[in-house]
């Protein structure tokens, strides 16, 4: 079985899917040299078993509505009515550009799709109010970041389900998260606009009434999302479900914007981000799996209890370790692998789930943005049609604000756990 799965990934990696290579294959191998007498079918059992929970459920109908967004008129008028506000202001363009991608990050919880969508939205407009190639670029790959933190995010789901965090929990801990980080990306642009006097769109002269009423079904969207799980009127999987029906709706009736071919090939690229997702989690839980016979947790606990480490030190241990995992794997791998082992010690040492998810969260972010194999830069550059190297070189003050705002949400832990805790109260 083992040279099976060997070969498929060989096959997958050559078709262009090469995480069944990265996570599969030592999967596997670990079966066959560490745990040989484990029957194949209970691995085949743990595969299929690891997906089969209805709160991933959430997960293809957010990338399908991230999809339809990002290639409709909804994160178009989104952005419109934030331009609106501050985009003929010192740098307004750029504020527009980071809450434009909280805005759709609010209704996607994809970060590539709001690379995308952001990117050719903005960027041409970034450029034309004087901002710098690389700070522009920089700034795009950057600020989709958010789209992790603010609610719905796929991210915080996939932890949700990995380690039994109240989902509900996590998405208002990520909204306190998701603003702070978005308010320093802003104060970073804002210091780039005072020094070269950029950033200032044209000041729109059209009635706020018309502006607002262009927008008016695309900000129903988030409103209906947050609003109904906030308030507990249906579940983040439910959520899920409406957005995809809403945003059919939206895009097909009232902005006309979309056919049926067009739905077509959206649902199929859709279905492609959902598939390579899922074979992630399925393939991770064998590694979770793998992780609990080895009593790793215990091996850990044993080694920071030996080295006397405390909260703090092991959080820096964390920080470090999904940093440079962050520069070589990919985000969602780099979770798989890590959480499992990590999060039982995290528990004995008294951190919050919630606390400790967010500082997951936020170093997934980074690492989406991190050189040399960070996804975001890739997604931008294609979109974009830049060269990597272009990105790479504007990321470099954006990467350190991630810095400062990760140590931050790590030693202040009321960022993460404040809001949860006076819904919980």
């Amino acid at each position: 079985m083992t040279i099976l799965i060997i070969l498929c990934a060989l096959v997958m990696l050559v078709m262009g899917f090469e995480m069944l290579l990265v996570l599969g294959v030592p999967a596997f191998l670990t079966k066959t040299f560490l745990f040989s007498r484990i029957p194949d079918p209970i691995l085949i059992q743990k595969l299929i078993g690891g997906i089969n929970f209805s709160t991933l459920l959430a997960i293809p109908f957010f990338i399908f509505a991230a999809e339809l967004m990002a290639s409709g008129q909804i994160a178009k008028r989104l952005t419109e009515l934030i331009k609106y506000f501050v985009g003929h202001r010192l740098g307004g363009i750029g504020h527009t550009t980071i809450f434009g991608s909280m805005a759709f990050g609010s209704v996607s919880g994809s970060a590539p799709a709001t690379v995308a969508a952001m990117g050719k939205l903005m960027y041409p407009e970034l450029r034309n109010t004087g901002f710098s190639e690389k700070f522009s670029l920089g700034m795009i790959v950057s600020s989709a970041e958010t789209a992790l933190l603010i609610p719905p995010s796929i991210t915080l789901i996939i932890y949700g389900w990995m380690t039994g965090t109240s989902i509900t929990g996590l998405f208002i801990g990520g909204l306190g998260v998701g603003i702070t980080l978005g308010l320093a990306f802003s104060v970073l642009v804002l210091i780039e606009s005072l020094r070269k006097g950029v950033g200032r769109g044209e000041k729109n002269t059209a009635p706020f009434f018309g502006v607002f009423k262009a927008a008016a079904w695309a900000l129903g969207l988030p409103v209906i999302i947050l609003g109904g799980i906030y308030s507990g009127l249906f579940t983040p999987t439910e959520a899920a479900a409406i957005s995809v029906v809403y945003a059919i709706f939206v895009e097909a009736f009232i902005y006309k914007n979309l056919s049926l071919s067009r739905l077509f090939n959206i649902t199929e690229k859709a279905a492609i981000s959902t598939t390579i997702i899922f074979v992630l989690l399925g393939v991770g839980s064998i590694i979770s799996y793998f992780v609990t016979l080895a009593q790793v947790p215990s091996l850990i606990t044993n080694f920071l209890t030996d080295i006397q480490a405390g909260p703090i030190t092991f959080l820096i241990i964390i920080n470090i370790v999904f940093f440079i995992a962050g520069m070589f794997l990919d985000p969602n791998s780099a979770q798989l692998i890590l959480v499992p082992p990590l999060f039982p010690v995290a528990l004995s040492m008294g951190i919050d789930p919630i606390h400790f998810g967010e500082i997951v969260c936020l170093n997934i972010c980074i690492g989406m943005i991190t050189p040399p194999f960070g996804l975001d830069i890739f997604v931008a550059s294609s979109t974009l049609e830049m060269p990597v190297m272009s990105i790479i070189n504007g990321v470099w003050p954006f990467l350190f604000i991630n810095i400062l705002v990760l140590l931050l949400v790590t030693y202040v832990p009321g960022l993460a756990t404040f809001l949860p805790s006076l819904i919980a109260g």
